[in-house]
């Protein structure tokens, strides 16, 4: 039985362990937050893509043993790396993954297999991880030991898109390592790509992330120019979807959240401007862009309120959707936190409407409430930052002509659109 260990247990490393206990490896699921540790032994999911019922089911298999002990990482075979890579003064932050590479570096044994997963930038693998790895086991990697990256791809709450059936990049430092990597992967997938360069696998996780955070940023500014010119964007843009090639629909919104987006870009921004001297100008336009939609939308605000001779200071603002991203209780870099905080310092009294969020996640100068009429009724103005479908659409579409919908999740003419 393979013993694969899974260094991180959140939205990228817990449906990692599901998938590798229901193929049937031994797995140890670590991470250093006791608090995630001790829910996840308890059977509690703090996630959406995997449920409580999946964890008991896991955990009634014997083969599921979270931990927060780096000493149950030893006599493993195979090792996943899939720990957070935030920025930190926009420079990358890589001490969860040297950290990860240390703890490892302790166990290894001749044979065994480490792959990391951390999003990151081209060179990572090949010049920090491998060298922890090797100064802390005394073993060579490719020689002694196999060693790959394979990008996650993992979609929070994208029922039709799962880590099993979305092809997965692998890559290794030799072939023997890249063989290892796509042997283990075979085996929790149903498509493996094959990449010839560490680098390579590294900035096409980066690529496909920067294609998708340039083009929100081209529609958020279309969006922001059609309103100047009296133009309904949406309508653009499903006209320019019909066109059955060359082009792709992308949708503006609030901004850009979660922990792809926001961040990714910088990171091949950060190492284009250490290695080339260069700005990666695309993504500073379209970072400008992302980062500054907050405003725009507290500016939207302010104008439906000025409509009814309102102000933003004082006025009752409720908001639809707190998470990023629709049907998803991720609140990593929600830009609709963002909208809430600007309008808290403008002081808008604020309530919001998200069953999804963990309340934790909600700051202290938000009151959360049901969606009710009551709750609507009393609302100076309401703003849709995030089209959950467990939402009651039909009770918002009554009050329409108070709603300023950053989504168009609602039909009626009177809702003031993004």
């Amino acid at each position: 039985m393979t013993r694969t260990v899974v260094i991180g247990q959140g939205y990228v490393g817990l449906p990692l362990a599901v998938r590798a206990v229901e193929v049937g490896h031994d797995v140890v699921g670590y991470d250093t937050d006791k608090r995630r540790v001790e829910l996840l032994q308890r059977g509690e999911s703090f996630i959406d893509d995997v449920t409580d019922a999946q964890l008991e089911a896991m955990l009634a298999t014997g083969r599921y043993h979270p931990t927060a002990d780096a000493a149950d990482l030893a006599g493993f075979d195979v090792a996943v790396v899939s720990v957070p890579t935030p920025l930190r003064d926009r420079v990358p932050d890589l001490s969860h993954v040297e950290a990860a590479a240390v703890d490892l570096g302790r166990c290894l044994r001749p044979g065994c297999c480490v792959v990391l997963e951390s999003t990151t930038y081209p060179g990572t693998t090949e010049d920090l991880f491998v060298p922890l790895l090797e100064a802390g086991s005394g073993l060579r990697a490719g020689r002694d030991f196999r060693v790959g990256y394979s990008p996650e791809r993992i979609d929070p709450g994208n029922p039709t898109w799962t880590l099993q059936n979305t092809p997965k990049i692998v890559s290794g430092v030799d072939e023997r390592s890249l063989e290892a990597v796509a042997r283990f992967y075979e085996e929790l997938v149903e498509k493996v790509v094959r990449v010839r360069a560490i680098r390579e696998a590294e900035l096409a996780k980066l690529l496909e992330n920067t294609f998708r955070h340039v083009n929100i940023a081209l529609v958020n500014e279309l969006a922001m120019y059609c309103h100047g010119l009296g133009i309904d964007v949406w309508s653009v843009l499903d006209a320019a979807a019909t066109k059955p090639f060359g082009f792709m629909k992308f949708t503006p919104g609030p901004g850009v959240g979660g922990h792809c987006l926001p961040i990714d870009p910088s990171y091949l921004q950060w190492q284009v401007r250490r290695a080339v001297g260069s700005n990666f100008r695309f993504i500073d336009i379209a970072n400008d862009i992302n980062e500054h939609m907050p405003d725009y939308v507290v500016s939207r605000v302010a104008d439906h309120l000025n409509r009814r001779q309102r102000s933003v200071n004082g006025s009752s603002i409720l908001l639809v959707g707190l998470a990023y991203k629709r049907n998803s209780g991720d609140a990593r870099e929600s830009p609709a936190l963002e909208v809430a905080r600007r309008l808290a310092d403008r002081g808008a009294v604020l309530t919001a409407v998200d069953p999804l969020i963990d309340p934790h996640h909600v700051p202290s100068f938000v009151r959360l409430v049901p969606l009710t009429a009551e709750n609507v009724e009393r609302a100076d103005v309401v703003v849709v930052l995030t089209d959950h479908d467990a939402l009651d659409w039909a009770l918002l579409e009554r009050w329409a002509d108070r709603v300023l919908d950053t989504r168009n999740r609602l039909g009626s003419g009177a809702v003031d659109r993004l």
